[in-house]
C-alpha cells in the first residue's frame, strides 16, 4: 500500500458515510442539512489548510489507481444550480494527474444522441481501469429535467430508474467504483448565489436567463431528485448527500469520501520488472 499522508489529512470524527442514502430508503431532501459542519470545529482558514493535505492525499491514490490499472471509478456529481459543481471538480481534484482522469460535462443532447437510447452518449465515457472520470450532471438528467419540463411521459421517465440501477451495476460488477454525489443547497444560498453573479462582473458570464426560470421549479425539481435518489441509491452505486451550503465543508466532505473509498482497495504498486536493480546507466 502507497504510504500514507501525514495525521492532518484526515477529519476526525467526519465519517463521510453519515451522508449515504440507505438502498431502499425514503427521501425527503428538507430532513437533510445543507450547512452542517459535522464533525469539523474548525473556520474556513484552517479548512483550507486540511483541504491542502486531502488533496496531496487524493494525488497519491489516483497514482496509485493509475499504476496499478485494476479498478477504475466514476463519480456523479449533481444539484440544483450553483450547487458547486464546477467549484468542487477546481478544488477537490487540483493535485490530480491530468492523464488519470476525465471530466464528461454532459448539456441538452443534440440531435443523433436524441436519436439513441438515453444511455448511449453516456456509455462511451465511463472510465476505464486505471482511470477516474467525472460525471459533472449525468444520465440523472434523463429523470430529473425530462420529467420537471414533461419532455416524456411519466411511464417512460418512471422506468428508467431500473434501467439506470441495471446500468450502474454492470458497471460495478466490471470493477467500476461509483461514487453520486448530490450537492444539496438551500433555496436561500442559491438565491444568494445567483446574485453574486448579477453582482460581480467577474461572473456575469456564468449567469445565464434559463437559472431565474428554472429556479421557478425549485419544488418539482426537489420532488425529482427525492425520487431518482431514492430509487437508485444500491450498494455499489449509492447516493450521497453532501451538505454543500459552505463550499469549504463541501470540499472537504468530497475529499475524504473519495479517500475512504480509495483506500479502500487496498492497491499497491506494480511489481518491479525483473532484473531491475542490475540495470546501470552510463554517463
Amino acid at each position: 500500500m502507497a504510504p500514507m499522508a501525514d495525521d492532518h489529512t484526515h477529519l476526525p470524527q467526519l465519517d463521510p458515510d453519515e451522508y449515504r442514502v440507505k438502498p431502499g430508503s425514503s427521501v425527503d431532501l428538507s430532513k437533510w442539512s445543507t450547512n452542517t459542519t459535522d464533525g469539523f470545529d474548525g473556520d474556513k482558514a484552517q479548512a483550507q489548510a486540511v483541504l491542502l493535505g486531502l488533496n496531496e492525499r487524493l494525488g497519491q491514490l489516483q497514482q496509485l489507481l493509475y499504476a496499478q490499472a485494476e479498478h477504475k471509478m466514476l463519480i456523479v456529481l449533481q444539484g440544483m444550480d450553483t450547487s458547486g459543481k464546477d467549484g468542487t471538480i477546481k478544488h477537490v481534484f487540483r493535485t490530480i494527474n491530468p492523464l488519470g482522469v476525465k471530466v464528461a460535462n454532459f448539456k441538452r443532447p443534440n440531435d443523433v444522441e436524441l436519436a439513441h437510447d438515453y444511455l448511449w452518449r453516456i456509455h462511451e465515457h465511463t472510465p476505464r481501469n486505471g482511470r477516474m472520470v467525472i460525471f459533472n450532471r449525468s444520465h440523472y438528467e434523463d429523470v430529473l429535467v425530462v420529467r420537471v419540463h414533461d419532455l416524456v411521459p411519466e411511464k417512460v421517465w418512471k422506468r428508467r430508474y431500473e434501467h439506470i440501477r441495471g446500468f450502474e451495476q454492470m458497471l460495478a460488477d466490471e470493477g467500476t467504483v461509483i461514487v453520486k454525489l448530490f450537492l444539496h443547497i438551500s433555496k436561500k444560498e442559491q438565491k444568494a448565489r445567483l446574485q453574486e453573479r448579477l453582482d460581480n462582473p467577474a461572473k456575469h458570464w456564468k449567469f445565464e436567463h434559463g437559472d431565474i426560470s428554472e429556479r421557478a421549479h425549485w419544488d418539482a425539481y426537489t420532488d425529482a431528485y427525492e425520487d431518482a435518489i431514492a430509487e437508485t441509491s444500491t450498494k455499489d452505486a449509492p447516493w450521497y448527500v453532501v451538505p454543500a451550503d459552505r463550499k469549504w465543508y463541501r470540499n472537504l466532505v468530497v475529499s475524504q469520501l473519495l479517500i475512504d473509498k480509495l483506500q479502500s482497495l487496498d492497491m499497491d504498486y506494480p511489481a518491479p520488472m525483473d532484473g531491475i536493480e542490475d540495470i546501470r546507466l552510463e554517463d
